[in-house]
């Protein structure tokens, strides 16, 4: 078993490094970084969050947060807002040209891996969902033990 471990790691690890590619390929079109696209996402996945909440989930320094979201904010791609509850606290809101840029990047990515599993038959890809979520599950069980 260790080395059929070994070897899915070194599968996802590969498979990765080609969608990180193939992403960075597609961004080359549009007006945002791969860090940025990453807080994008994570903001149309949340919605409106704190700095400190983003760089916390985009695992980069506060300040660097803060220089990505200042150059978003300048491509009007995001704004910074008040929060209603605590007017100490300013939150970051995706406008909809954020919005519109995730949505056309994700459909593009989707599009290739459409491409690239054209010739796998339905159910093989069934299958290959139904292991990634299992695996999804039983990585989210073992992080939040």
């Amino acid at each position: 078993m260790p080395s059929t471990i070994a070897d899915i790691e070194k599968k996802l690890r590969l498979i990765a490094g080609i969608i990180k590619q193939k992403g960075r390929e597609i961004l080359h079109h549009y007006p945002i970084t791969a860090p940025q696209f990453v807080a994008l996402q994570w903001l149309l996945d949340e919605g409106d969050l704190t700095i400190g909440e983003l760089s916390n989930k985009i695992h980069l320094a506060f300040s660097t947060t803060t220089d990505l979201v200042d150059r978003m904010e300048k491509n009007n791609i995001v704004e910074r807002i008040r929060d209603a509850k605590d007017k100490r606290v300013v939150r970051i809101h995706l406008l909809d040209k954020g919005k519109d840029i995730i949505h056309e990047v994700i459909h593009k990515r989707q599009v290739y891996l459409g491409d690239v599993l054209k010739n796998v038959s339905a159910d093989q890809v069934d299958t290959l969902n139904q292991i990634l979520s299992l695996l999804h599950e039983q990585m989210q069980n073992v992080d939040n033990k």
